[in-house]
């Protein structure tokens, strides 16, 4: 059974959020979005989530450089844009444009995929690293 809590806003009004089971069943089935901060969020976590496994992809292939960071962005935008317009059917100009749901957690999605991404690299191509460093020097 879902429940609905109410929370206060910064303005005073009263205002009934959806509990987070309900909010992840809509997240992934076609649904209304009548709370718009609902739906940006959804994105924005569902974004974090994405950022720190394609991270953990491209540690464990060994992508590196540019055409890592390229591949990201690409890929997490387009991702993104896909599931808002053509899966949840939302009207972008609702929400500022399209801009503005590409944009949404972009920003420490990277972070984390950029911290996740090192960290795996590292750990798991550590002797590569070295063994190139090495050979490199003594060239």
């Amino acid at each position: 059974m879902a429940t609905r809590t109410n929370t206060i806003e910064r303005n005073g009004t009263v205002k009934s959020s959806s509990t987070l089971r309900e909010i992840c069943a809509r997240a992934i089935t076609k649904s209304e979005w009548p709370d718009k901060d609902e739906f940006l969020d959804v994105i924005y976590w569902s974004r974090q989530v994405f950022g720190i496994i394609l991270g953990i992809i491209w540690g464990i292939f060994p992508l590196k450089g540019f055409l890592g960071l390229v591949l990201f962005a690409a890929i997490s935008c387009g991702i993104v844009y896909l599931y808002a317009i053509n899966f949840q059917n939302v009207d972008e100009d609702a929400y500022g444009g399209a801009w503005e749901l590409i944009k949404e957690g972009f920003m420490t999605s990277f972070a984390g995929f950029l911290v996740t991404w090192i960290i795996f690299y590292t750990g798991l191509h550590y002797e590569s690293i070295i063994a190139s460093k090495t050979v490199s020097a003594s060239s």
